[in-house]
């Protein structure tokens, strides 16, 4: 496993290898034991999602579960490409506020590791891009929560595009009126 660290701490690229040959590739997406051996302990994942998107330029997000049922999600791109973002809303952060985001594809295999104490969404950057992801807890409907997509200075890669975007996430709150559930630990 090749591990990278991001500028928001807590928050990894994780690239599983692959061993390909004529027929394709091979490659474990997730693995603890090889997380472990190179120095990364990751919560036990209960949950995995997955989603498709058809147009260019979907945007999920920005998400988060509140406690007590918080989730770290471990995502990766299936088929297509995404660019996907983490957004640090832990209170007392450093970095609090700011955003990581990454292109996340079927041909790079990267994976984002995204904590709790972060807002994730994504954009697509193909057609019909699936999206996968581990969580640590499960979707619980009570601590569901948005932050609107384009109000935490995210640089979205594709422009002059009209979102295609749910009415849930088009009328969520701004991070700038969001009540923060999340506290920075040192």
């Amino acid at each position: 496993m090749h591990i990278e660290t991001t500028p928001l701490r807590d928050v990894l690229i994780i690239t599983p290898p692959r061993h390909g040959d004529h027929r394709g590739f091979f490659g474990e997406s997730w693995n603890e034991a090889a997380l472990v051996a190179a120095g990364v302990r990751l919560p036990a994942f209960v949950q995995d999602n997955h989603s498709m998107s058809r147009d260019v330029g979907t945007v999920r997000g920005l998400h988060f579960q509140s406690p007590p049922h918080a989730q770290g999600k471990l995502v990766r791109c299936g088929r297509g490409a995404i660019f996907d973002v983490a957004v640090d809303v832990r209170t007392g952060s450093p970095t609090y506020g700011q955003s990581f985001g990454l292109e996340l594809s079927y041909a790079n295999g990267k994976q984002l590791w995204v904590p709790e104490g972060f807002l994730h969404g994504f954009m697509t950057l193909e057609p019909d891009s699936e999206i996968i992801y581990k969580c640590t807890d499960h979707y619980a409907p009570e601590c569901d929560g948005a932050v609107k997509w384009d109000s935490a200075g995210v640089a979205w890669p594709v422009e002059n595009l009209t979102p295609v975007i749910s009415d849930k996430d088009e009328h969520a709150q701004p991070l700038h009126a969001f009540v923060s559930p999340f506290e920075f630990e040192e």
